[in-house]
């Protein structure tokens, strides 16, 4: 089945804005042509959110309390919430969260679920027949590693919450596997950083304290990072030093991290990111799209729009209330867009 959207196109990897029309085939962009139009509608890829944890979704908006009281294995609030947590309801509580990343302009998401293998395995029940991309990656349960099977790889938190010998045990095993191993670094200090980065991950998250120091070594190895300007702020950790990661040369994406201090929204974390830490539009949308996708190796299908990628896309109304006279597409997809100025999602 063949469909024609006419707009302003957010095209290719520079994500410049192109008036025409793009023609979908079977779910894969088949032709784009730029021509002269008066643009009702901007077209654009749907977002990468790369680090989430809707585990957490039964526990949406917590008491105020410290970062480590929050989220600190083992015994954090949102830890033993879920260990009290129905399955049934947990995966009912994921399931309403991947449909609201979808309904909200988000065809990938990567998740650290904890749990184990029941963990892993509730995500997976929660996606179901739900049309998105998912990257899991799982933690052990004591120091049971039989979740690598079904999953993507290993995502644990810092280095100052488990035994050396276990988390030098999960990396080895991880790459054996040929699976993906990632770590949280940096979100409360910068004393895990370095040691997260002699585990050779294949990303990073947070890096909210890292120094100049942390930031060489980070580049030096050729670690990307995610970032999470939210949730950081929501915790008190502070703002990622987003410019001189891009100024070391650094990979950056983002993520919007616990679902129980944030909604996923993606046009949530733009804004906040954009306004707050990085005046740079582009970019933004950039680590919100094609970074994601490149970090999670699904750039070949996702995370701009060109010719044989996969149709998932945005279009929203350059009309509405919201949208209305904007000159800079890209700056008020970032900036100003809302989820209700979605009119179609392919």
């Amino acid at each position: 089945m063949e469909q024609t959207l006419e707009g302003t196109i957010i095209y290719g990897d520079d994500f410049e804005p192109v008036n025409g029309s793009l023609t979908v085939e079977d779910g894969i962009i088949k032709d784009i042509e730029e021509r002269k139009i008066v643009p009702k509608t901007i077209i654009a890829p749907c977002f990468v959110n790369a680090h989430t944890h809707i585990g957490d979704s039964v526990i949406k908006d917590p008491p105020y309390m410290p970062l480590e009281e929050l989220v600190q294995p083992p015994d954090g609030l949102k830890h033993r919430v879920l260990r009290e947590t129905l399955y049934s309801e947990l995966v009912d509580s994921m399931k309403a969260t991947i449909a609201d990343m979808i309904k909200t302009g988000t065809c990938a998401f990567a998740d650290f679920r904890e749990g184990g293998i029941t963990g892993v395995l509730a995500l997976k029940d929660a996606i179901g027949s739900q049309d998105i991309n998912a990257s899991i990656f799982g933690r052990p349960v004591d120091t049971s590693m039989d979740y690598l099977d079904h999953c993507n790889g290993t995502g644990v938190s810092s280095t100052s919450d488990l035994d050396s010998i276990l988390i030098r045990e999960l990396a080895r095993l991880t790459r054996q596997k040929n699976k993906t191993f990632a770590i949280h670094a940096g979100e409360k200090d910068a004393s895990d950083i370095l040691p997260a980065i002699e585990l050779e991950p294949d990303f990073l998250i947070h890096l909210t304290h890292a120094g100049k120091k942390e930031l060489r070594a980070v580049a030096d190895a050729g670690i990307p990072v995610i970032v999470c300007a939210r949730s950081n702020f929501f915790t008190g950790s502070g703002f990622p030093p987003v410019q001189k990661m891009l100024d070391e040369g650094i990979m950056v994406a983002a993520g919007t991290d616990n679902v129980m201090f944030n909604s996923p929204g993606m046009f949530q974390e733009m804004e906040f990111l954009a306004k707050t830490n990085l005046r740079d539009d582009r970019q933004v949308f950039k680590f919100c799209t094609l970074n994601g996708a490149k970090i999670l190796g699904i750039d070949k299908e996702l995370g701009y729009i060109k010719k044989g990628k996969k149709a998932k896309l945005m279009v929203l109304n350059r009309n509405s209330d919201n949208l209305y006279g904007t000159k800079n597409p890209v700056g008020s997809l970032v900036r100003r867009a809302r989820p209700d100025d979605i009119i179609k999602i392919t």
